[in-house]
């Protein structure tokens, strides 16, 4: 019966005259069936001497339809003028008394059932599914990332406005992913024959989310209940973007008053705890909450101190401009990071995966896992709300499990224990709301890897209009930072000028990164960065041109979108390194509303260790060149071997226990830009790797 009324409030929120069609359909089914019943049991033979049932029968008959006056009526000759206007008198009375009022009754009942429903303002008796309160550019991105998990997911959403653009802005998401996930698998499967239709039959993308958007105030328990909060497995919070509506000053004045503080955010966290945290509600629900600044971060940990109670309600917020921030600062450093990155983060393919476990030692515990499983890769330990974890990167859940052992085979490589990173050129183009997050993470990285033969590790030159330099202080609080160049989107000249003359004047490759104002307009959202990207790879092409022998991978660049739909309009300019930001965190959040310890896990992968510790704790993903990481090119091998005699390279007794740096393999980048990521069966792949190519560690160095 749950189950039921579950479906009956599903398809009464989302198709509610389908559910009156079915109601009439149904009515009308009963209704012939027992009027015939009725005709073919009390049909009369005769009308003169007629008892009183027989009256109101054919009363009503009549009413019903005009044409059985005949059965009272015969011949108005013989019955008489009198009982002939009194039968057409009640026919008339009948009519608009009986049948009209009904109808029309009836019509306002079905126009007034729709609209309500229409209007969101029945209950939605639903169970396990996850809520989204607000409406964000990275909203549509959370719900395509569940279309990579198991079983039927369901979403509903509860927005203060825009409800027909929101659903057709999930639709067209939908749509788009899987048909691109469909079409190349198609092209993968089409030359397997047979066998190969199939595979695509069995693992072609399918639509497994159902989405209900509702309008209404997320600040009203009462909505919140007809959306059934109380029984969702989790809820999201996002933060509002600014209308893009408003004139430019009203604008810059909204933007200004959400960096100090989003107290609606705190508004709605405080209503949704209180309902979470209830004795009646599901227990272990998890509420993920979008902070992008210090005071709402410091209410809502306070928030968190008060009302967080174990087994009921668990509060993890997500500071969103420090993640981004982040993680654009480790992409021009470690480009291949975003490739990798795209699957890792997400629910496709290798991806972070939990288990609850107490582990004592974990170069121990990594090394006998590594002997009888071959489907996962261990990675480390790690304490998250008073819990152990350990943490995998693995295909599905049930390989974590799965045994497996690996037979020796005595392959081994040789690292290279002097191994440092080197010094890395970046040119920051544009600006966004992140950039002060984008240079700390460049900090962090520059407090752990510090200075090499007297050389700084980092230099930046920085091209931004004056008015975006000026907030910033032109970057003078960054000693790393050699340059600021004040130059409009519009300045080609000197733009092209500053970036050659950059490159030109250092040996190592120099990256680009093309930062996206996410406080542009609707309209202009994107459209600096496409501006940027263009004059880059003209400098590239007349490089080339110029000297046929150029390097193009000298130059790496890397380019921010906000918009998703302009992926392909990047990808067909020579650009295969699309940051799209807003999906990072999109996927994280969706991660974490499964489970939510794997937040710490990010958080630690996300940030470098300072400048003054003595043993390096922090674990990061890094991109590293073959031909530094190992003294001597490893030999073709399997995917198991590569990562055994890597990981018994790193620990071995050989090195002193301070000095080790435990590295696990995830995979390797190619020279062009082809990133292999390990999952599933370890001994089915092979790996022949070259020194132009890149390997993907996991290491805390």
């Amino acid at each position: 019966m749950r189950k039921l009324r579950e479906w009956f409030s599903v398809q009464l929120a989302k198709h509610p005259g389908r559910i009156v069609l079915l109601a009439i359909l149904l009515f009308n089914v009963v209704f012939f069936i027992l009027a015939a019943a009725v005709i073919s049991n009390l049909s009369l033979t005769g009308t003169e001497e007629m008892s009183f049932f027989e009256a109101a029968f054919y009363t009503v008959t009549m009413i019903l339809d005009a044409g059985c006056i005949s059965f009272v009526v015969q011949d108005i000759g013989q019955s008489g003028v009198a009982i002939a206007v009194i039968c057409l008198i009640i026919v008339l009375i009948g009519m608009v008394s009986f049948t009209g009022a009904v109808i029309g009754y009836v019509t306002n009942y079905i126009s007034g059932f729709i609209a309500s429903s229409n209007a969101d303002a029945r209950k939605l008796r639903i169970s396990n599914h996850l809520v989204i309160l607000n409406w964000n550019t990275r909203a549509s991105e959370i719900v395509n990332d569940l279309l990579y998990c198991r079983g039927r997911q369901k979403v509903v959403v509860l927005t203060g406005s825009g409800k027909t653009e929101i659903m057709k802005e999930i639709s067209e998401r939908i749509s788009d992913t899987i048909h691109k996930e469909n079409e190349t698998l198609r092209l993968q499967c089409k030359k397997k024959g047979l066998v190969g239709r199939f595979r695509y039959l069995k693992e072609h993308l399918k639509n497994n989310i159902l989405v209900i958007v509702r309008e209404g105030d997320v600040y009203s328990a009462k909505q919140l209940f007809d959306i059934s909060l109380e029984k969702a497995r989790s809820v999201i919070i996002l933060g509002n973007d600014i209308g893009n509506s408003m004139c430019k000053y009203g604008y810059k004045e909204k933007l200004e008053e959400n960096s100090k503080g989003n107290a609606l955010t705190v508004k709605t966290l405080m209503l949704v705890s209180d309902i979470t945290g209830a004795e009646f509600s599901a227990d272990n629900q998890k509420i993920i909450v979008e902070v992008s600044d210090d005071w709402t971060w410091e209410l809502v940990d306070r928030i968190i101190r008060h009302k967080e109670i174990a087994g009921k309600c668990n509060i993890v917020p997500v500071r969103v401009n420090q993640i981004l921030g982040q993680i654009l600062s480790q992409f021009p450093l470690m480009p291949e990071l975003n490739l990798a990155y795209r699957e890792l983060f997400s629910n496709k393919g290798a991806t972070f995966f939990l288990e609850e476990k107490t582990v004592k030692d974990d170069n121990e515990y990594i090394t006998e896992y590594l002997k009888s499983h071959r489907f996962a890769i261990p990675l480390t330990t790690m304490q998250s709300d008073g819990k152990d974890y350990f943490f995998y990167a693995a295909e599905s859940e049930r390989d974590l499990v799965r045994e497996g052992g690996v037979a020796e085979s005595g392959y081994t490589v040789k690292l290279n224990r002097n191994y440092w990173i080197e010094r890395k050129n970046v040119i920051i183009l544009g600006h966004n709301t992140k950039c002060r997050d984008i240079m700390q993470g460049f900090c962090r990285f520059r407090d752990e890897w510090g200075y090499k033969d007297g050389r700084e590790i980092l230099q930046i030159v920085v091209i931004d209009d004056k008015e975006s330099l000026e907030r910033m202080n032109y970057y003078r609080d960054y000693p790393f930072v050699i340059r600021t160049v004040p130059a409009s989107i519009y300045d080609e000249e000197l733009i092209c000028s500053t970036i050659e003359e950059f490159v030109d004047m250092n040996e190592e490759d120099t990256s680009v990164l093309i930062l996206s104002d996410d406080a542009a307009s609707s309209d202009n959202i994107d459209a600096n960065a496409l501006a940027n990207l263009v004059y880059v790879q003209d400098i590239i092409a007349e490089k080339k041109a110029r000297d046929p022998d150029f390097d193009d991978g000298r130059i790496d660049v890397v380019v921010e979108i906000i918009d998703p739909k302009h992926h392909d309009i990047v990808s067909s300019y020579s650009a295969s390194n699309v940051v799209i930001s807003n999906r990072y965190i999109s996927e994280m959040i969706t991660q974490i509303s499964e489970k939510e310890a794997i937040f710490d896990f990010y958080t630690d992968i996300l940030t470098y260790d300072a400048g003054d510790v003595e043993v390096y704790e922090s674990k990061e993903v890094y991109a590293k060149k073959v031909s530094t990481f190992f003294d001597e090119l490893p030999g073709e091998c399997t995917e198991a071997e590569l990562i055994r005699a890597v990981w018994k390279a790193s620990v071995s007794e050989e090195i002193p226990k301070e000095k080790r740096n435990p590295t696990v393999v995830l995979g390797y980048v190619k020279k062009n830009g082809a990133v292999t990521l390990f999952s599933g069966d370890q001994t089915a792949g092979k790996v022949k790797l070259e020194k132009t190519d890149k390997i993907i560690v996991f290491t805390n160095h």
